[in-house]
């Protein structure tokens, strides 16, 4: 199904009606983190018409290795799975990066088979399962990476990259320990953030953090710089899209979407 598929049409004897937002294509349910207010946001701006997000919250105490652990660990996480997924979503996705690489790649594919046994009707992934997807759609070998996250966290997303092979060759971190402050870097620092971490080993880069605004810079970066940009949401969305075969993303937000976006679903 194409995202002009989603196109309203009205029957015989009846005006035509505005898009309301209706998941005609695809409904995504989303688990997210409930200080946050990125991802869903970003989601919804990359979104074609026919393509809905439908967001439930967990609490995350603090953006620290000690906070995420509390936020995996509580009972909330079932709940907000099976709450969201009794609703008639397509898929699952867990929005959390940080959360789903802390304890590397066995972590986040046994939180991957929690997810499938909450919610068994649907396909599932998470923002760690998303980005290694994306990374080999754009054909990432050598990466370099920009967080804002506080350095312990900073180091686990480096070692989840490059123990799935992804060498990184430059990174920076901001430090950030407060959800609501991650969501504060203005748009214009992640830009120049990103670009502070090219290097010329870097077959491409890799944005992490689901409440840290990058979506809207990605076009300009990979322009200016000359080769993929991912990100953790937009890398989400990709994968929730492409695991239902749906091309149901806007132009302009990455050459993640190219291949889709020219209708090759291959």
């Amino acid at each position: 199904m194409t995202a002009s598929a989603a196109t309203l049409s009205t029957a015989p004897g009846h005006p035509p009606f505005r898009p309301d937002g209706t998941g005609t294509l695809a409904r995504i349910g989303l688990i997210y983190i409930a200080s946050s207010i990125v991802m869903d946001a970003e989601m919804a701006a990359m979104a074609s018409e026919g393509v809905a997000v439908h967001t439930t919250r967990i609490k995350l105490p603090k953006v620290t290795i000690e906070g995420i652990e509390e936020m995996m660990n509580a009972p909330q996480l079932e709940e907000a799975a099976r709450l969201v997924g009794s609703a008639p979503i397509d898929i699952l996705c867990f929005g959390g990066t940080s959360a789903s690489f802390l304890h590397g790649t066995a972590y986040d594919r046994a939180l991957m088979e929690k997810l499938k046994g909450w919610v068994p009707h649907c396909p599932s992934t998470t923002a760690s399962t998303a980005t290694l997807a994306a990374l080999r759609e754009v054909g990432a070998g050598k990466v370099a990476l920009a967080t804002p996250y506080v350095t312990p966290i900073h180091e686990r997303a480096i070692r989840f990259l490059t123990e799935n092979g992804h060498e990184v060759v430059r990174h920076a971190n901001l430090g950030i320990d407060q959800d609501h402050a991650l969501a504060e870097v203005p748009l214009e620092q992640v830009y120049d953030l990103v670009r502070s971490v090219d290097h010329p080993e870097a077959s491409a880069i890799f944005i992490s953090c689901t409440n840290f605004r990058s979506a809207g810079a990605i076009a300009a970066l990979e322009q200016d710089l000359g080769k993929p940009v991912v990100s953790a949401v937009q890398a989400s969305f990709w994968h929730c899209l492409e695991v239902l075969g749906v091309n149901g993303a806007r132009p302009g937000y990455g050459r993640l979407f190219d291949r889709r976006l020219a209708g090759d679903h291959a």
